[in-house]
């Protein structure tokens, strides 16, 4: 596998929080779990992630910036770079057994991101991407799928959990997406839905409320594996509106078109 020395960095931090997380994924009914709101867990396992991807990244780049789902953010000696990193997206799956979670981490620069790294523990797939080097999984280069139809489409997303205000929005979207294609799947990661949009498995991927740790690596993987990515809402930045819309060429702008809401 051959990366920049920030992208081998970033993998390198990426493989020692999964090896902590899959040994507490092994014994999640003994994790210490407090609430921080309906439906949404951090754990010792979530916190102990961070920080231990936060000594390996910031130990060797102390003047970037930092922005952690756990921790937040923290300004650098360098204002052009941050990290910006999810331990654990798909906290709950992790807390109730369920395979399907992941770490995620990007390096933005200058307002952009440049590397990401999403990592599967659970599954061994590390989806990785560099601007202009095309998205991986592993060793095998990804695309996003060529699909053409939104009848045959697979489209993910994110249900609101708990009193979010989103939940009308969400249900509305799904009323109009689910008669015209082949299925919507949600399964409670963002970073890998994106990553799964980059690799072919779904056609496309919308939500609503999320965080830029959410999003950041995602967003790269799938447009350096050919995909269209922008927020949901039309005209606004992506980390700003807290929404993303990811799809294949062919079926972006049918999915927009859909589901997009004005600014």
């Amino acid at each position: 596998m051959q990366g920049s020395a920030n992208l081998n960095l970033m993998i390198k931090a990426a493989r020692k929080a999964g090896r902590g997380l899959v040994k507490d994924f092994r014994e999640v009914e003994n994790l210490q779990v407090s609430q921080k709101g309906a439906g949404d867990f951090v754990s010792r396992a979530d916190i102990a992630a961070e920080k231990a991807i936060r000594e390996e990244l910031m130990g060797a780049r102390p003047t970037y910036g930092w922005l952690g789902e756990e921790t937040g953010e923290t300004a650098g000696q360098d204002p052009t770079r941050r990290w910006i990193v999810d331990p654990l997206d798909g906290t709950t799956n992790f807390l109730h057994g369920l395979p399907h979670w992941a770490v995620s981490i990007a390096l933005e620069h200058k307002g952009e991101i440049v590397s990401a790294v999403v990592f599967d523990p659970a599954k061994d797939e590390l989806y990785w991407a560099e601007k202009g080097a095309g998205a991986w999984m592993n060793e095998a280069r990804i695309r996003v799928s060529g699909r053409r139809q939104m009848a045959e489409a697979v489209f993910a997303t994110g249900v609101p959990f708990g009193a979010k205000k989103t939940l009308p929005a969400t249900m509305r979207d799904l009323a109009r997406l689910m008669p015209a294609c082949a299925g919507v799947r949600r399964w409670g990661s963002a970073s890998l839905d994106l990553a799964y949009v980059a690799a072919g498995r779904y056609d496309g991927y919308w939500e609503r409320e999320l965080g830029p740790w959410d999003m950041a690596a995602g967003i790269l993987l799938v447009r350096e594996a050919g995909g269209f990515v922008s927020a949901l809402r039309d005209g606004r930045e992506i980390f700003e509106s807290g929404s993303v819309i990811a799809a294949n060429s062919e079926l972006y702008a049918p999915l927009a078109e859909m589901l997009r809401e004005p600014a």
